[in-house]
């Protein structure tokens, strides 16, 4: 496969997303061949860097962040020749002399291919666009790429995306959520549509519960200020699991279209109960982690971040009974959780089945936990069916066996990462993997009743010491329903 694309432009070119993530994926990209021999990427910032300047950068950031590209020193120096910079200041009076500039850098073929990706904030968005569009860059094969957060809540991310519509056709936005991206997330898809036996389990008649979690060890790290105007709500639940949600719930789209995909995604964020104020209440525990220990080391509190006040009430950690309003899903709960500073690093999605009617091998026969699915997104990606056998001996006792798909060893192909993927997409312009308008407004008007509610709770915050699985309220969440968190089941039995 490859790369149709001429130019990748990076707003935002000097940032710690694009040292960390985008960079590295895009020069691993190259290094794998998977890009045209014209390709060129241009790094945009505010800051005054000449070429040479900004090739250093890179080159710090890829010996930093991309040592497992294993590229060699000659591949390093061929992409490095690739590389140029522009300044670019969106928001200065002068900034349209910058946009000229750049305009004068791009090839003047009309067939040539411009993916311009904005790793900025939100408030840059319009008027990089309304700049590009100014100077005629958005035309023809022209591609804009949007990090997330878009918006804080349904109302601005509605006016966000009237305005990148205003310059820019929907076929044009490739909004991303970096989740999307994950080999596991995509194996979804075909885990549902191409195995005959799963879709006649995969319904209310079958399905006990659904539990996605996605816990990370790591605290705020030096995104304390953005952090705590954002919290686990807006950061992690409208986007990526809410994204898992569409695809675990969704029926079969008529095709592999990537239109075809999305209207299925989004009719399930549509049929989302929507929660009242008492719900909120009694259905989410959203909680904030203390000092404690991650992995034997101690760790401070959220309040003694950087970046963070000291009477803050943002939340690190939410969990959610969620409940899908149609025929396949109706009495389903889905419980979502996420959180920061938690036990240990894990993705996960869990499909419990409901329990066999009557067991003919008696009440004390070992644990006799229905079957489930559980498919691990990361740290390794896996899928295993726990089923009943008999364990080895006289007698009959069950035990959990897992029939287990591990990805690793059943290809030999190498591993894309996320960000690579997803920018490779962008270039080819796949919009599979990418967030239309009509989803992200939908996943906010679910989320909007949630942070209202929250805003008039000035009690409903809870404490968690850093390194537990969260407030023991999200456990009573679940318990009071006959359910367990994975991790409480495997502790227990």
């Amino acid at each position: 496969m490859s790369a149709l694309m001429s130019t990748f432009v990076l707003f935002g070119g000097t940032g710690d997303l694009a040292k960390r993530k985008i960079i590295p994926a895009l020069y691993s990209a190259f290094v794998n061949g998977r890009l045209t021999p014209n390709f060129r990427f241009i790094g945009a910032a505010r800051e005054g860097l000449s070429d040479e300047e900004f090739q250093l950068r890179v080159a710090n950031s890829l010996q930093t962040y991309a040592s497992k590209v294993n590229g060699s020193a000659e591949q390093l120096s061929a992409f490095l020749a690739l590389t140029g910079y522009a300044k670019i200041d969106a928001h200065n009076k002068t900034g349209t002399d910058d946009f000229e500039a750049l305009k004068n850098r791009l090839p003047k073929d009309p067939e040539h291919t411009c993916l311009f990706y904005l790793a900025v904030g939100p408030d840059i968005f319009i008027p990089v666009v309304e700049q590009l569009a100014q100077h005629g860059l958005v035309e023809g094969n022209a591609r804009v790429v949007v990090e997330k957060p878009l918006g804080r809540d349904a109302k601005s991310a509605k006016e966000i995306n009237q305005a990148l519509r205003t310059h820019l056709k929907e076929n044009q936005i490739y909004r991303i959520d970096h989740y999307l991206g994950k080999e596991m997330v995509q194996n979804l898809l075909a885990l549902r549509f191409a195995n005959s036996f799963l879709e006649p389990l995969w319904n209310r008649k079958w399905i006990q519960d659904v539990q996605i979690s996605i816990s990370e060890q790591v605290g705020v790290e030096t995104r304390g200020d953005f952090y705590d105007k954002t919290g686990a709500l807006r950061d992690m639940v409208q986007n990526h699991l809410l994204q898992l949600v569409s695809i675990v719930a969704m029926e079969p789209p008529v095709n592999a279209n990537p239109d075809a995909i999305r209207d299925e995604k989004v009719k399930v964020l549509r049929a989302l109960r929507k929660f009242t104020p008492d719900e909120v209440a009694k259905k989410i525990v959203r909680g904030q982690y203390r000092a404690g220990a991650v992995d034997g080391q101690p760790v401070i509190g959220y309040q003694n971040e950087a970046g963070v006040p000291t009477s803050s009430r943002a939340e690190t950690f939410v969990a959610i009974r969620a409940e899908i309003d149609n025929w396949r899903w109706a009495g389903v709960p889905f419980y979502l959780r996420t959180g920061k500073r938690m036990a240990s690093r894990c993705a996960e999605i869990t499909i419990n089945f409901k329990p066999i009617p009557y067991s003919i091998f008696g009440k004390a026969q070992g644990p006799l936990r229905s079957n489930r699915l559980v498919i691990t997104l990361q740290p390794e990606e896996s899928v295993q069916l726990f089923m009943k056998a008999k364990e080895p001996g006289e007698g009959i006792r069950l035990s959990d066996v897992a029939l287990n798909l591990d990805f690793a060893e059943a290809s030999n192909s190498r591993r894309v990462e996320s960000y690579e993927r997803l920018l490779l997409d962008a270039l080819h312009g796949d919009l599979t993997l990418f967030v239309r308008d009509d989803e992200l407004g939908a996943a906010w008007e679910w989320i909007d009743p949630i942070m209202q509610a929250w805003d008039n709770d000035a009690e409903g915050l809870k404490s968690y010491i850093a390194g537990s699985w969260g407030p023991a309220a999200a456990s009573y969440l679940l318990a009071q329903h006959g359910a367990a968190w994975g991790e409480e089941y495997v502790e227990n039995i």
